[in-house]
């Protein structure tokens, strides 16, 4: 068991009202739970990074649970790519801002609670300021410059941040309380190198495991909220889908921790970005690709269609091309990953144009064939995707 501490859980708590007594009986009659847990709910704040995903069984679980206040941070619109997954917004919601379509569906899920948004990216400028006012932080971002963020952030507050990722089967759950336990930093204290983790945009997800992820984060933040069970503190709790396997790594709090250890050298937010080593990939990338040419799809196109002898190289991965390719036009697949070894295959071409999705893989593969020695080489700027925008809409986006 845990004891409560947050701001909402004191003895001045809002009561219930009559209809609220009927929609929340199924909670009234667990004892952990009853009228005080529901009174508790009902007086606690609850912020959500990010409304996608994690986001939204998070979201909608909170809010059916009575948690008086939810406090949204997102600043993105509904894209149709989401709907696979971010089950808080509809096909009606495409286009609409994510906070507006998020809004609608939470009260209609549960009119009696209070929703704030808040429509910014979060940055280590108006974190603190955001975050101050809630009781409990669920992170249901996917990058790493936010998830250290919003981590830092809970330790200064000393908050508890309810943390979840995905990624195509596989899940990660846990509860950061530096008051309690370890922080985020404790376990991963740097950030992986830029690029080598994929984001879920460029690996994937299966649709359902965010729901599974992100009820088990609600789970979490009720547990708190209630002052009931045994938190995942100092634990996280593993999941693979595909093997429908759980497994529980123990984490101990570190005292060299640069945020939450016994000397902290970290006592204000920081440049994420930075700390992440973005602006630094952003360089070296730039440099690598300073001197490749690139072409637009219409003027590819154009010599395309002019019978110029060029090789047309798809750096993308099978299960990409499987979806949407330009086999029509004589393009060729080579994935990234085995270029390097394959660059023989192209020793006679006069001309190469290489495409990936949206112009950033082509463009490190771009590079390494300048690197070969070729010297006509383009980058097809935009990728697939531009191609869909300005010469065949009814080429599949992904």
């Amino acid at each position: 068991m845990i004891a409560p501490s947050t701001p909402a859980l004191s003895a001045d708590l809002p009561d219930l009202a009559a209809d609220e007594i009927l929609r929340y009986t199924r909670h009234l009659i667990i004892p952990e739970v009853g009228k005080a847990g529901q009174r508790k709910l009902k007086g606690s704040r609850v912020a959500l990074v990010g409304t996608g995903g994690l986001g939204s069984p998070l979201a909608l679980y909170l809010a059916a649970a009575g948690v008086g206040t939810l406090g949204l941070v997102d600043f993105d619109v509904v894209d149709e790519s989401n709907l696979q997954r971010q089950v808080l917004h509809g096909t009606s919601d495409v286009g609409r801002k994510k906070l507006d379509s998020a809004r609608d569906r939470i009260e209609d899920v549960n009119p009696k609670i209070t929703v704030n948004a808040h429509e910014q990216r979060l940055t280590s400028e108006n974190a603190l300021e955001i975050l101050r006012d809630y009781d409990v932080v669920a992170d249901g971002t996917d990058n790493f410059p936010t998830r250290y963020l919003v981590n830092d952030a809970c330790v200064i507050l000393r908050k508890p941040n309810v943390y979840g990722s995905i990624f195509r089967f596989e899940g990660q759950v846990a509860v950061f309380w530096a008051e309690r336990g370890p922080c985020y930093r404790c376990l991963f204290p740097d950030p992986p190198p830029p690029g080598l983790v994929p984001s879920c945009a460029e690996g994937g997800v299966l649709g359902v495991l965010p729901g599974i992820v992100g009820s088990l984060q609600a789970l979490e933040v009720l547990k708190i909220l209630l002052g009931i069970g045994t938190p995942l503190i100092g634990r996280m709790q593993l999941f693979d889908g595909l093997a429908f396997r759980w497994r529980e790594l123990r984490l101990r709090k570190d005292p060299h921790c640069p945020i939450c250890g016994e000397q902290p050298s970290i006592t204000h937010l920081i440049d994420y970005e930075q700390f992440c080593g973005i602006p630094q990939a952003q360089a070296a990338e730039a440099a690598a690709g300073r001197d490749i040419p690139e072409l637009s799809v219409l003027e590819l196109k154009a010599r395309l269609d002019g019978g110029a002898p060029l090789t047309l190289l798809d750096v993308r991965e099978p299960h990409e091309w499987d979806i949407a390719n330009l086999a029509g036009y004589g393009a060729r697949l080579v994935p990234l990953g085995q270029l390097p070894e394959r660059l023989g295959e192209f020793a006679d071409a006069r001309e190469i144009v290489v495409h990936c999705r949206t112009g950033v893989r082509s463009k490190k593969a771009a590079a390494q064939l300048r690197a070969a020695g070729h010297r006509n080489v383009y980058n097809l700027s935009g990728g697939i995707h531009a191609w869909s925008d300005h010469i065949d809409p009814a080429l599949p986006k992904y």
